[in-house]
């Protein structure tokens, strides 16, 4: 079981990245769509309990947004692994501002997140980080930024 946390501003590509990577595999958890932390945790409590992977698709910018996520994971035994997606505030903004209707966020509300973003770091209690970005052709790129594997072999 997988416990997935995107880390993002508004206008990175974290839901069309679910959309192409975890839709088959994956509930999404997103505030975006339950509205309310109530109906989340609910959401949350039910992946937890019924051992369904999940991918928390909200923002997260900072250590405390994802400890509400990481500590639970790990007392249910699920595998912690965080999407930080890489982008600038110009092409977030760009990106936001193609959006319509209740999706587009006002540029202060991203530029807002954009300066509360914190990289994950193995301190928080997670297995791996992985950076998207996404290419000139709109394609997401991932590169590794640490796996739990990888420090226990350099650490052996």
């Amino acid at each position: 079981m997988e416990a997935i946390i995107f880390v993002g501003v508004q206008g990175s590509g974290k839901t069309s990245f679910y959309r192409e990577r975890f839709s088959e595999s994956h509930v999404r958890i997103s505030l975006d769509m339950l509205r309310t932390r109530q109906r989340e945790q609910l959401l949350l409590a039910a992946c937890l309990q019924g051992r369904q992977s999940f991918v928390i698709d909200n923002t997260n910018p900072s250590s405390s947004d994802r400890a509400r996520y990481i500590a639970p994971a790990r007392a249910a035994r699920f595998r912690v692994v965080v999407y930080f997606f890489e982008t600038s505030l110009r092409d977030a903004i760009r990106r936001n501002n193609q959006r319509g209707g209740k999706e587009k966020i006002p540029v202060p509300g991203v530029a807002a997140t954009f300066r509360k973003l914190q990289v994950p770091t193995q301190e928080e209690d997670i297995d791996a980080v992985h950076v998207v970005t996404i290419s000139p052709e709109n394609r997401f790129d991932v590169r590794t930024e640490f796996t739990t594997d990888r420090v226990r072999n350099v650490a052996q």
